[in-house]
C-alpha cells in the first residue's frame, strides 16, 4: 500500500502530504466546470444577456479570483488560521445578518444573496467554511474536555453553529441547513465527543428534517416528487423527469459537447444546481465517472492529510472541509439520479455560482496548508514512523 502511495503521489514532503491530488482534481474540476458552465447557459444566457458567453464569463472571472485566493491561503500555516477563527466566524454571522436587511436578496423562494453594488454573494457559503475552521480551533483548544458532553456542545453546537442554522432556515435554505449539519457532525466526531450526542442528535435532526417538510408545501411537493407521487397534477415533477431524460440520452458517451437537448429550456437550473445531467447527456456515463473520480480522489487526499497529521486542529478543520465539499458533492450526485429529493444543492467545482466557487476554492486552499504542514511533520519524523503502516 505504501508504494502504491508513493507511485502515486511522489516521493518528496509536500507529495506525501497529497498536496498535488487535492490541488490537481480542484483544478481538474475547476476546468471541467467551466467549460460545461458554457455549454449549459448558452441558450438561457442569450436569451437573458448580451451574448451566450455572459455567465461563462463571470463564472470565469471568480474562477481566477478563486484560484488566486486559493494559492495565497495555502501559504498561510495552521497557526494563522487559529488566530483567526473568532474574526472569520464574526464576519460570517454579519454577513448572515445582512441578508436579513434590505441588502438581502431572494432567488428561487430562498433569501439567501446579498446584493451590494451590482455584486451578489452568499454569506452562507462562507460560513460553511468559518464553521470548519472556528469548530476546529475551539475543540482542538478543549480536546481534554471533549468526553464531557456539555464540552462538546458549548460553544460549538450552542451558540455557534446554532445561530448560523438560526439564520440559513430563516432564509429557507434547507439545503444549505444540510450541508452545515454534516459539518457540525464532522467536526465533532473527529472531536471525539460521547456517542451518545450523535444518537440523541440523529433523533431529532430526524424530527426536525421532518417538520421542514411537513411544514413547508412546496418541500412536500418535492418529497411527493422524489416518490413519484401524483407527478401527472405535481409540477415539481418536471425538473427531475427532465434530468433523467437528459441522462438517458446521453448513453455511454453522450451525445457531444454543446449538443444537449435538454438545454434548451426544457431542463430548469442546468448551469447550476442540474449541470451533472447536462455533463451526462453530452458527454455520457463516461464523463460522469470522471466527475466522481476526481471527487473520490480529492475526498481520499484530504482524508489521508487528516490522519497524517498529528495536530487536532488540522484533522478536525479538514474532516470539516472534507464533509462539507463531499457531501454536498454527494447530495447533488443522488439529486440528480434520484437517490435524493431534490433540495436546491449545487455541485462544487461544477456548478455555476461565483460565490459557491470562490468558498470552495478557499477552502481547499486552506486543506493545501495544512497539507504542506503535515508533510513538513511527516519528513520530521525518525525512520521507523515514517514506514509505519499508518504514514
Amino acid at each position: 500500500m505504501t508504494r502504491f502511495w508513493r507511485l502515486l503521489e511522489g516521493s518528496d514532503g509536500a507529495r506525501n502530504g497529497g498536496y498535488y491530488l487535492i490541488l490537481g482534481s480542484t483544478l481538474a474540476m475547476t476546468a471541467i466546470g467551466l467549460l460545461m458552465v458554457l455549454s449549459s447557459s448558452s441558450v438561457s444566457a442569450i436569451s437573458h444577456e448580451s451574448n451566450s458567453y455572459g455567465l461563462f464569463l463571470r463564472q470565469g472571472v471568480f474562477a481566477v479570483v478563486g484560484v488566486i485566493g486559493m494559492l495565497v491561503l495555502a501559504r498561510i500555516p495552521a497557526s494563522g488560521y487559529r488566530k483567526l477563527a473568532w474574526p472569520i466566524l464574526g464576519v460570517a454571522i454579519l454577513g448572515l445578518l445582512l441578508v436579513l436587511t434590505p441588502l438581502g436578496v431572494t432567488v428561487n423562494g430562498n433569501r439567501n444573496w446579498i446584493e451590494i453594488a451590482g455584486f451578489r454573494g452568499q454569506p452562507s457559503e462562507a460560513a460553511k467554511l468559518a464553521l470548519a475552521i472556528w469548530g476546529a480551533h475551539v475543540l482542538a483548544t478543549k480536546r481534554h474536555l471533549i468526553s464531557d458532553w456539555k464540552h462538546a456542545l458549548v460553544p460549538v453546537v450552542i451558540p455557534g453553529a446554532a445561530i448560523i442554522c438560526l439564520f440559513v432556515l430563516l432564509g429557507h435554505d434547507v439545503g444549505t441547513l444540510l450541508v452545515i449539519v454534516l459539518v457540525v457532525v464532522a467536526i465533532l466526531f473527529l472531536a471525539g465527543a460521547p456517542l451518545r450526542l450523535f444518537i440523541v442528535g440523529g433523533v431529532l435532526g430526524l424530527v426536525g428534517m421532518v417538520a421542514v417538510f411537513t411544514m413547508s408545501d412546496n418541500r412536500m411537493q418535492r418529497l411527493n416528487a422524489w416518490l413519484q407521487v401524483d407527478c401527472d397534477v405535481n409540477p415539481t415533477c418536471y425538473q427531475p423527469m427532465h434530468g433523467f431524460y437528459a441522462l438517458a440520452s446521453g448513453g455511454w458517451w453522450g451525445v457531444g459537447l454543446g449538443q444537449s437537448r435538454q438545454k434548451w429550456n426544457y431542463l430548469p437550473e442546468g448551469q447550476t444546481d442540474y449541470i451533472l445531467a447536462i455533463i451526462g447527456e453530452e458527454l455520457g456515463f463516461i464523463g460522469t465517472l470522471v466527475i466522481v473520480v476526481l471527487f473520490a480522489v480529492l475526498a481520499i487526499a484530504m482524508y489521508r492529510v487528516a490522519v497524517r497529521s498529528q495536530d487536532p486542529f488540522i484533522r478536525v478543520a479538514t474532516g470539516g472541509i472534507m464533509a462539507w465539499i463531499i457531501g454536498q458533492a454527494f447530495i447533488n450526485m443522488g439529486m440528480v439520479t434520484g437517490l435524493l429529493p431534490v433540495i436546491g444543492i449545487p455541485l462544487p467545482f461544477i456548478s455555476y455560482g461565483g460565490s459557491a466557487l470562490v468558498i470552495s476554492l478557499a477552502a481547499i486552499g486552506v486543506v493545501l496548508s495544512f497539507a504542506r504542514q503535515s508533510a513538513a511533520e511527516a519528513a520530521s519524523l525518525p525512520p521507523q514512523r515514517k514506514n509505519s503502516p499508518s504514514s
